[in-house]
């Protein structure tokens, strides 16, 4: 993708999280957000197919960036979230998510949530099986990978929701050993 490319699909990202911190995401029509990003309706469909391609592409944006750094020797990355990268993919993932960075609680908040969860699963059940001999020791010998990281994946978003419900009393660390002393 071209610079000019990038900056319009981030205009669009962009736009769609502002509009996402004042409104639900099901009342969020795509006419919005192209006003607000100052693109044309076809930039926009050149881009994204619809408005949930567009949440599927922010998540993926997210969860690309919380996960390269599990995958990369480098904590700088170019993608819409910037941070220095803790040792921890779940840690990383929760100071996001307490940081509110771009408006990540709306999503979790709004209506639709289970779209955007069910691609929060799926993304860390991708990085579960990318990094299998990270995480594989904890898995009892007699329990099928694909069930281990499934349970994994399925626990750590309903310890998200958890914390969140509970408007995030405890630190991303406190939250973060939490779920790995109960794997």
């Amino acid at each position: 993708m071209d610079r000019r490319q990038q900056k319009t699909r981030e205009a669009i990202f962009r736009a769609f999280i502002s509009l996402l911190s004042t409104k639900h995401y099901d009342k969020i029509t795509v006419g919005e957000i192209i006003d607000l990003a100052n693109v044309g309706r076809a930039t926009f469909y050149d881009h994204f197919e619809t408005k949930d391609y567009l949440l599927k592409h922010l998540c993926q944006d997210l969860f690309c960036h919380v996960f390269d750094c599990a995958t990369a020797s480098e904590h700088t990355h170019k993608h819409l979230f910037c941070c220095n990268a803790p040792d921890s993919v779940f840690l990383h993932l929760l100071q996001h998510l307490q940081n509110n960075d771009n408006n990540l609680l709306k999503l979790l908040a709004c209506p639709n949530n289970d779209l955007f969860l069910a691609y929060f699963k799926q993304n860390m059940a991708q990085l579960l099986l990318s990094q299998n001999a990270t995480f594989d020791f904890k898995k009892p010998q007699d329990v099928p990978q694909d069930y281990w990281i499934n349970h994994v994946a399925t626990t750590f978003v309903e310890t998200v929701k958890w914390w969140i419900a509970g408007d995030m009393k405890q630190s991303p660390q406190q939250i973060c050993n939490y779920f790995t002393a109960v794997l």
